[in-house]
């Protein structure tokens, strides 16, 4: 008779969740989800948040994207400047209208976590989630089994999961062909004569892309890749809106722009 299955454990640290935990019936089957008053006030303090591939042509309308290093190219949006604000989040803890919310975020407080010593993954939920608890209005499980919205959850968790794959290996294109180069951002205050550096990120190097072979522009176009590296360029523009909207959240002038900011 083979030996029953150790339950698999979770060990390790997720971006913005503060008690993720192995989602099982045993724990959680008695909790539900409930409205809560500031919906992304998790992610108030993030200056930037991961996104994927497929995601690019929603994100670059209204982030600069970027990635993390070049050892490790993952594709964030950048939602700060300096200060631990993300600037599109207001004060009530909720999204700006009409900006696109990643997925990173949107599936919170769900999530998928390495189980210990496997390849294999496990949905998580963050215990910390102020809407979970005894008394909310959808519940996690019914008779035993996953709730329809929780099954819907977990299956948004899983497509996740595969594209943050599929954006690795993008990535990992981009990176061999040494496309991801230290990059500097730049501005110019409003009645100033001279650039001022406020930013240094990983991205693609327009020069480097522009100048591959022919035969492999053609590779990349065909693949997809080349594309979504354009998009990521075109994101760069974003970057004044990202300082504009710093100085209007902190009620800056052109000049005190990247001045600390005073809450």
């Amino acid at each position: 008779m083979s030996e029953a299955q150790a339950a698999p454990q979770v060990t390790g640290q997720m971006f913005l969740y503060e008690r993720p935990e192995l989602l099982t019936k045993e724990e959680h089957g008695n909790l539900s989800l409930k409205p809560v008053d500031r919906p992304f006030g998790f992610a108030a303090k993030a200056r930037a948040v991961p996104v994927t591939m497929s995601e690019v042509p929603s994100a670059m309308k209204d982030y600069p994207l970027i990635f993390m290093s070049k050892e490790q190219p993952q594709l964030l949006a950048v939602t700060g400047l300096y200060d631990d604000v993300n600037l599109y989040v207001d004060e009530e803890g909720k999204w700006e209208e009409h900006r696109y919310i990643p997925g990173y975020l949107r599936r919170y407080p769900f999530g998928l976590a390495s189980e210990t010593g496997s390849d294999r993954m496990a949905i998580v939920v963050d215990r910390a989630y102020d809407g979970l608890g005894a008394d909310g209005e959808v519940p996690l499980f019914n008779n035993g089994e996953l709730a329809e919205q929780t099954q819907a959850a977990v299956d948004f968790c899983k497509n996740y999961e595969r594209d943050r794959h599929m954006t690795e290996q993008f990535a990992k294109v981009l990176s061999d062909l040494e496309l991801i180069q230290p990059q500097t951002g730049q501005y110019t205050p409003q009645g100033a004569t001279e650039q001022v550096s406020f930013a240094q990120y990983f991205g693609i190097d327009e020069t480097r892309l522009n100048e591959l072979s022919d035969e492999k522009a053609t590779e990349l176009r065909r693949n997809g890749t080349l594309p979504l590296a354009y998009a990521l360029l075109m994101s760069m523009g974003n970057w004044r809106t990202l300082l504009q909207r710093r100085a209007k959240r902190f009620n800056l002038s052109e000049a005190d722009i990247f001045k600390p900011a005073v809450n």
